[in-house]
C-alpha cells in the first residue's frame, strides 16, 4: 500500500514551479501519478524529455480528470482560463490550489468555475529563480523557503491537513493567512523590490550620458543584483503588478513618501538620519540571515544546480 499524500497529481503549466514540484513530489515519495498539462507544445516534449511526469496533456482538463490534488502553475492571468478547463473533470474531494504570488485575483477568477465539493486552497510557495522553463526546475527549490496557504473557512480540514503536508513533505515551512493579508505582505517583501528593480534597470538602460557597454562592465554587486530580479519572467510579473493592484499602490505610495524623506536627508546633509536608517535596514538583512531565508554569499544566496538557461 502506498504511502503517498495524494494518488494523483496534476500540474497545469510546467515552467520553473510546476517542474519543481514535480521533482519533489516524486523524490520526497508524496505522489503515485504525475500529469502534467501545458499549452505549449514545446515544454511539453522539454518536460517528458526530461521524464517529469508519467502523463502529459495538452488539455488541462484531461490532466485533471481522477486527480487527487491539482495546482495551477501559471501567470496570474491565466488562472480563470485553468479553472473553466478543469472545473468540469474534477471528481468530488478533490483538491485544487495554485502557486500564485497574489491571491485575491485568484479566488475571484477560479471560484466560478469549480464545482461543488471540489476544496479550493490557494497557495503560493514563496521561492523561485529568475529561470524558468521545464529544465529550470530542481527538487530543492522549497527547501526551507515558506509556503503560504489561504483557506477560507468552509474549506475542510483534512483536505488543508494534506496540502499542508504535502508543502511540508518538499521542504516547506507552512503558514495559513488570509487572502487579503498575503497579498499585503507580499506587495512589500517581493512585488514593490521587483518593481524598483525593473525601473532601476531601466532608468540605467535610458540614462544617455552612460553608455550601455558601460553599464554593463561597471555593474557592482548593487546593480548587478538588481539584474537578476528584473530578469524575471516579464509575463508573470505583468500579471502581479496588474493583478494585486490595490496592495502594491499602497506600498508604493509609502515607499514615495520615504524615498522623499531620504532625498531631503542627502540635500540637507544629514548624516545621522542616513546613518539611522542604514543600521535599522543592516539589522533587517541580518534577521534574514538569521531566520535562514539566504546566505551571506553572493547572488543572493542562490545556487542552481543545473545551471539551467533563462528560457520562456
Amino acid at each position: 500500500m502506498s504511502d503517498s499524500l495524494f494518488e494523483r497529481l496534476a500540474i497545469v503549466g510546467i515552467g520553473l514551479i510546476g517542474s519543481s514540484i514535480t521533482r519533489a513530489a516524486r523524490a520526497y515519495g508524496l505522489v503515485d501519478h504525475i500529469a502534467v498539462a501545458d499549452a505549449s507544445p514545446d515544454h511539453l516534449a522539454r518536460a517528458e524529455a526530461l521524464g517529469l511526469a508519467d502523463s502529459y496533456h495538452a488539455d488541462a482538463g484531461e490532466a485533471a480528470a481522477d486527480a487527487d490534488l491539482v495546482i495551477a502553475c501559471v501567470p496570474v492571468g491565466a488562472m480563470a482560463k485553468v479553472a473553466e478547463a478543469i472545473g468540469p473533470r474534477l471528481k468530488p474531494g478533490a483538491v485544487v490550489s495554485d502557486v500564485g504570488s497574489v491571491k485575491g485575483s485568484v479566488v475571484r477568477q477560479m471560484t466560478p468555475h469549480l464545482p461543488a465539493g471540489v476544496q479550493f486552497i490557494p497557495a503560493h510557495p514563496v521561492a523561485g529563480t529568475e529561470f524558468s522553463g521545464p529544465e529550470a526546475g530542481f527538487a530543492e527549490l522549497f527547501a526551507n523557503r515558506w509556503a503560504i496557504i489561504c483557506p477560507d473557512d468552509a474549506v475542510d480540514s483534512r483536505a488543508l491537513d494534506r496540502l499542508v503536508g504535502f508543502w511540508a513533505g518538499m521542504g516547506s515551512n507552512v503558514e495559513c493567512m488570509s487572502v487579503e493579508r498575503h497579498d499585503l505582505v507580499l506587495a512589500i517583501t517581493s512585488h514593490l523590490p521587483h518593481l524598483i528593480a525593473y525601473n532601476i534597470v531601466g532608468t540605467a538602460a535610458d540614462l544617455e550620458k552612460v553608455t550601455e557597454s558601460e553599464v554593463m562592465k561597471f555593474s557592482a554587486g548593487g546593480f548587478r543584483d538588481f539584474t537578476r530580479i528584473a530578469a524575471s519572467d516579464p509575463t508573470m510579473w505583468r500579471d502581479v503588478f496588474l493583478h494585486n493592484r490595490d496592495a502594491v499602490l499602497e506600498v508604493l505610495g509609502r515607499f514615495q513618501e520615504d524615498l522623499f524623506a531620504l532625498q531631503r536627508q542627502i540635500r540637507w546633509g544629514e548624516g545621522d538620519k542616513l546613518y539611522d536608517l542604514f543600521s535599522r535596514t543592516r539589522a533587517i538583512r541580518k534577521g534574514i540571515l538569521t531566520l535562514g531565508q539566504d546566505e551571506a554569499t553572493p547572488d543572493f544566496g542562490r545556487s542552481h544546480p543545473s545551471k539551467a538557461s533563462p528560457k520562456g
